[in-house]
């Protein structure tokens, strides 16, 4: 088991690490809105958030030698359905041709109020 972490997304704010490498696959912890630099969320709509939140994602994958297209699953979680088309919009486009298996759910809160919370898996 290997921990995964990189300066290019936000540090873990609480007992977890951004990621684990297990053998052949990647599991990447919840991201959040974050900016790695501030450690603050500085996007305010619900596509800003899901660029930075992707963003995140994609330097933590980069990091453990992989690329986004090795992600097999995400889940995504909204603090607001009504936001599910303008998140899929940029989810699409970060993905492109690339279509992981995926669940959204609504939640009543997400840390630090953002609106959207992505987690992932990849394979090698």
């Amino acid at each position: 088991m290997n921990i995964i972490s990189t300066k290019e997304a936000p540090e873990a704010i609480g007992p977890y690490s951004q990621a684990i490498l297990v053998n052949d696959t990647l599991y990447v912890s919840g991201q959040t809105p974050l900016n790695p630099r501030t450690m603050t969320v500085e996007a305010k709509t619900i596509k800003e958030q899901t660029v930075q939140v992707l963003e995140n994602i994609r330097n933590i994958v980069l990091e453990a030698g992989l690329d986004i297209e090795k992600i097999v699953k995400c889940g995504v979680f909204l603090s607001d359905m009504n936001n599910f088309k303008e998140m899929n919009q940029v989810y699409q486009e970060f993905f492109g041709e690339h279509k992981p298996a995926r669940v959204t759910v609504e939640v009543s809160k997400l840390p630090l109020n953002a609106l959207v919370e992505i987690d992932c898996i990849a394979v090698k």
